[in-house]
């Protein structure tokens, strides 16, 4: 339902911009009045630069939201699914809690034994930042099986996605991507740690991720040469398939 325009014309049309504040935003065209079976221009930035493991920070103000919506701040390899997929934000129409996902090639699974159960506390074995406090939806990752549901998370925090998200000031996604997995963490507005705002992010001092990725069950082979994108869709295949039940 969407076609994404060039950076030129995102920019001409005011779809893609930076704020006078430094602030940047992307949006969808609501301004053109479409006839039936016409796609809604929006805009997908994509990063020059490629990745092999790194910290990914992604502050947040606000994002979109509703009926038929579907945006998503992810990371993909050039040969999907071989070079891995790692959702970092992602959810559709009025969800209220933001979904983490790897979709990957045949073989990676999500470890379960590393997900804390709400109100339980760490095992003596179990060291804090690696083991999370989301609630797995899925734990095999491979794209070619269950419709490509892939192995995902969710967020319990309502200010993670949606109008949740907005009317908390936003908040800061952050992703580490090292030798032991892939493990995100979500802070809103208010409990964003001083050492992000400083921009000397430490996360040794951040506490449980909501969503890890151990390489005990998914090796770091099945992630490589990942790109940086942001976009918004209207339907797609995600909220496009459950646009009847919304």
């Amino acid at each position: 339902m969407i076609t994404y325009v060039s950076a030129a014309d995102a920019m001409g049309a005011g779809l893609a911009y930076v704020r006078d504040d430094g602030v940047a935003v992307m949006t969808v065209d609501t301004t053109i009045t479409l006839a039936s079976g016409d796609y809604r221009k929006s805009v997908r930035i994509t990063s020059k630069k490629a990745y092999n493991k790194g910290l990914f920070v992604f502050d947040i103000l606000k994002g979109p939201y509703g009926c038929s919506v579907w945006p998503a701040a992810w990371l993909v390899g050039p040969s999907w699914p071989a070079g891995g997929e790692i959702d970092v934000v992602e959810g559709v129409h009025e969800n209220v809690y933001n979904q983490m996902t790897v979709h990957s090639s045949a073989g990676c699974t999500l470890d379960a034994s590393k997900a804390l159960a709400a109100g339980s506390t760490l095992k003596e074995d179990q060291v804090e930042a690696e083991v999370f406090t989301g609630t797995i939806l899925a734990t095999t990752c491979d794209a070619s099986e269950n419709s490509n549901t892939g192995c995902g998370i969710l967020d319990s925090d309502t200010r993670s996605y949606g109008a949740g998200l907005n009317d908390a000031g936003g908040g800061v996604y952050a992703t580490l991507w090292d030798d032991i997995g892939v493990r995100i963490w979500f802070f809103a507005r208010e409990d964003v740690p001083a050492d992000i705002t400083a921009q000397d992010p430490d996360p040794t001092t951040w506490g449980s991720p909501k969503a890890y990725w151990a390489t005990t069950a998914c090796a770091s082979s099945f992630f490589s040469d990942l790109s940086i994108v942001f976009d918004i869709v209207l339907g797609g295949d995600w909220a496009g398939a459950t646009f009847s039940s919304t």
